[in-house]
């Protein structure tokens, strides 16, 4: 009997100690990350507004051609971060669709209104949704102009 009480109070100390371990599950913003930039980069919450992001998530299975469905618990999380981070813009003034792609949102052609279409065809470049060609801070959530000639050397 004396045996089992040291043998209790380690199983108690074992048991404490892994509830006292931080939890491995990641966090919303980390499946955001490690989802979205598995395939493309992962863009701002604030590019779109929530009405946009809810829309997107619930498209997963045919997400621009591709099944980018993940499991229900990390969908869950991570429209939660999109739309607790979305865009506080109005989606649509005209009562037209809720845009999908950054790159059809009025603050997109707004802010790109300068760049010639000849300059998305450039090789480098593919396509207005390849935001790291001519912003190389991107990824960082750092949009200002880095190549001259792309956007007029604005900074924003």
């Amino acid at each position: 009997m004396t045996r089992s009480i040291p043998m209790t109070m380690l199983l108690l100390w074992a048991g404490s100690a892994v509830a006292g371990q931080p939890s491995q599950t990641p966090t919303p913003a980390a499946l955001w990350k490690e989802e979205c930039a598995a395939c493309h980069m992962a863009y701002p919450a604030r590019l779109l507004p929530a009405e946009s992001w809810k829309a997107i998530m619930a498209g997963l299975k045919s997400h621009f051609g591709t099944d980018a469905t993940v499991d229900a618990p990390a969908a869950a999380a991570i429209e939660r971060f999109l739309v607790a981070n979305a865009g506080m813009r109005a989606v649509r003034s005209t009562g037209g669709p809720v845009p999908l792609r950054i790159t059809t949102s009025p603050w997109f052609i707004r802010e790109h209104r300068e760049v010639a279409a000849s300059t998305w065809k450039r090789p480098e470049i593919k396509s207005p949704s390849n935001c790291t060609a001519c912003h190389t801070g991107a990824e960082s959530n750092n949009f200002s102009d880095d190549l001259s000639g792309t956007s007029g050397g604005r900074r924003r």
